[in-house]
Formats: C-alpha cells, structure tokens, sequence
C-alpha cells in the first residue's frame, strides 16, 4: 500500500456557481487523485488545503523552540511546534508527494512557503554537519516523488522558454522538496489562463492527459 499526501494550495475553490472561477490546479490535482485511487483503490490519502487552511507563518519563537532539543522544551515551546510536527508526521509517511499550486506572483502562494517552513526543519527532516564543508545540508528522508501540478496566467516558463527566468514556483519547489527526501520531480502545467484562447484551452487539455499518463507511469 502507498501513501499519498495530497496538498492543494490555490486560494480559489473547486465549487463554485460560476466554473471559470473554479481552480485549475486543484481540478487537475482532484483528477489526478480520482485517476490514482481508481487504480489503487487501497492506497492511503492524506490531504490538505493551504488555500482555505493556510499554515501559521514562523515567528522568533517558533526558531527558538526548534533549536532546543526535545528534551529542554517549554509546554509553550511545544505548543508552537505542535502544527510543524503534524505536518512532518505527514511528509514522513507519505511515498508520494502531490502539490497542486497556481503561480502566484511568478513564485508559489504564501500558504505554500509557509508550510514549506513549517516542514523544512533541523534534525526532523534535514541535518547539519558543517563537517560537510560548503554542503552542510543533508534529507534524513528518502526514496520520495513529488508531483507538482500547476497553473499560470501566462507561458513560457519551461527552460528555454521566454519567461524561464521569471519562473519562481517550479524551481523553489524542487528545490525545498529535496530536503523532505524528494528524489524524483515531475510537473503538470496548465498555461494561458489570463488569454483565455484556445492556446489556453489546449494546455489545459494536454495538462489533463498529462495526468493520466502520469499515472499510470508511476502506477
């Protein structure tokens, strides 16, 4: 049996009256776990929204409890890490890691990097040697997939493409996600939202076969 831990960040709902107000991401991700467990109907789900239940931004108080081992913590330093050590409980069971995330800005919504924050964390998920030299950083996890399932209002964020230096949420995912033990990094985008044409239309259409190929390549 594997687990998946679903996470969808986007502000907007999947439900409402108007369906171009819906989010894209999280219809593509919806897709993607309908796809899943139609498969492997005994899998376990874990799932999250940011977008309606964003994670508490860290704070001084938060680091100090971090860095005083386990042992020496207040009740009140433990009350602060108490959502953080949810979260990781979560990140630690799960094989599969699905993200769905509009690009905000050119970078991920605040609810992402703030549980990105409260999950990246010293001698839960990562340690620190500086014995290492100028790589000091190594995952206590591994053996973990992310999938990250995107939308944008414009295109061409892909490398080589005309705004590949204006992508800060593909990248800054990757990149975090390995120090939670992600070794293999896939991505689903759908592009064009804010054209609103058929070069839209056809992205979204490739982004959900993109989907099912996905699954049934990781299944």
């Amino acid at each position: 049996m594997i687990t998946l831990l679903h996470i969808d960040t986007s502000a907007r709902r999947t439900d409402n009256d108007v369906k171009e107000y819906n989010s894209i991401s999280k219809s593509l991700a919806a897709h993607f776990m309908d796809k899943w467990i139609t498969l492997n109907s005994k899998d376990k789900v874990i799932y999250r929204d940011l977008g309606l239940n964003p994670p508490d931004f860290i704070s001084q108080d938060w680091i100090a409890a971090v860095f005083t081992p386990d042992e020496k913590q207040s009740e009140e330093q433990k009350s602060l890490l108490t959502l953080s050590d949810t979260l990781i409980d979560e990140v630690d069971q799960a094989d599969i890691i699905v993200i769905s995330s509009p690009m905000y800005n050119y970078g991920m919504p605040a609810a992402l990097k703030a549980w990105f924050d409260q999950v990246v964390r010293i001698n839960k998920t990562f340690t620190f040697d500086l014995a290492r030299g100028d790589f000091p950083i190594e995952p206590i996890m591994s053996g973990k997939k992310l999938i990250l399932i995107s939308s944008s209002g414009e295109f061409g964020f892909e490398i080589g493409g005309i705004r590949e230096k204006m992508n800060f949420l593909a990248p800054h995912v990757e990149t975090a996600s390995k120090y939670l033990g992600v070794e293999e990094f896939y991505e689903i985008k759908s592009e064009y939202q804010e054209f609103a044409d058929a070069r839209h239309g056809e992205s979204l259409s490739n982004a959900y076969r993109g989907v099912e190929e996905l699954v049934k390549q990781l299944v």
